[in-house]
């Protein structure tokens, strides 16, 4: 049989897909009974079905007409790495642009959206998604799960306090409730400084902020860049909070590639490895880092020129 001309095109296209990862959970059953507790129905489930939702599903969609789909998500959640640019409405970042460059290299469309930071690894994992650019940190623990990138990043974590909360070290947060994100380094970092610390995790840093805010914590812990970021658009209010000088952990940030994908992370270290030797890398830091941005950063201290890590 003959492909119709557009068939070919299809299946010769390679695409990359890249948003809202999701996984829709459905579950079907007979209704017998109203709750007595409140007027809802009571179901019986009989079976339970799993589909793929958001991005996912259009991966699905184009691997189906025949086309080769690659699949990106990010955070969306995480200025300056990746957030949602106020006036556009469009995802841009640090790790955006790195992101682009490896789409531009690999010839595909470059589409973003989002994904909450507890589901990155378990998407990449379950082969919902092919790369993740989302403030990833590299650690010994997670190269057991996923294969990681040059490291693209390097941060530590630190802890954002009321200025009169009395709190002057992290050693002060014995027996006291802290903030953070769910899914990340962060919890662990800070479980580990202070044994008998009380934590409550958030889907993002943003809601984690606001819960410190509305005194629901005394301390919010993350990454150094996104709590200069988030002190830094406080304006007038700067005063009222404090970050801690102690760093809890160095935190090297890479992409997340599905484990045992050898081909694909030579391809994506190889395009790092062209845009550190011809300064784009630098440039992009400088853009999204350097000093006439909010967090004035004065020079980049690391190279995109390793996937080694020390913990």
């Amino acid at each position: 049989m003959e492909l119709d001309p557009s068939q070919s095109v299809v299946q010769a296209a390679r695409v990359m897909v890249v948003g809202d990862v999701m996984l829709d959970r459905y579950w079907f059953g007979a209704v017998d009974r109203i709750s007595p507790e409140a007027p809802v129905p009571v179901v019986r489930i009989t079976r339970d079905e799993e589909r793929l939702g958001g991005a996912a599903n259009a991966a699905l969609n184009v691997v189906t007409l025949g086309a080769q789909a690659t699949l990106l998500t990010v955070l969306g959640t995480d200025e300056p790495n990746s957030y949602i640019d106020p006036k556009s409405r469009e995802i841009i970042g640090y790790e955006v642009d790195l992101a682009r460059a490896i789409a531009q290299k690999l010839g595909v469309k470059l589409q973003i959206k989002q994904l909450a930071v507890a589901a990155r690894v378990p998407e990449l994992q379950q082969g919902h998604v092919d790369l993740l650019a989302a403030s990833l940190t590299h650690n010994k623990e997670r190269e057991a799960v996923i294969d990681f990138s040059l490291t693209t990043f390097v941060t530590g974590q630190k802890v954002l306090v009321k200025s009169n909360s009395g709190i002057k070290n992290v050693a002060d947060l014995a027996g006291k409730k802290v903030v953070t994100i769910k899914g990340g380094t962060q919890e662990p970092n800070i479980r580990k400084a202070v044994p008998n610390v009380d934590v409550v995790t958030f889907e993002t840093g943003p809601q984690a902020f606001q819960a410190l805010q509305q005194g629901k914590g005394v301390a919010f812990v993350n990454d150094e860049v996104s709590l200069l970021d988030q002190h830094a658009k406080l304006g007038a209010a700067q005063a009222q909070f404090t970050i801690l000088p102690q760093n809890l952990s160095v935190e090297p940030l890479a992409l997340g590639i599905k484990k045992g994908e050898v081909k694909f992370k030579a391809l994506v270290d190889g395009v790092l490895r062209e845009l550190e030797k011809s300064g784009e890398a630098n440039k992009l830091f400088v853009k999204w880092y350097g000093p006439e941005t909010k967090l004035k950063f004065p020079s980049r201290t690391f190279k995109i020129d390793s996937d080694k890590v020390d913990a």
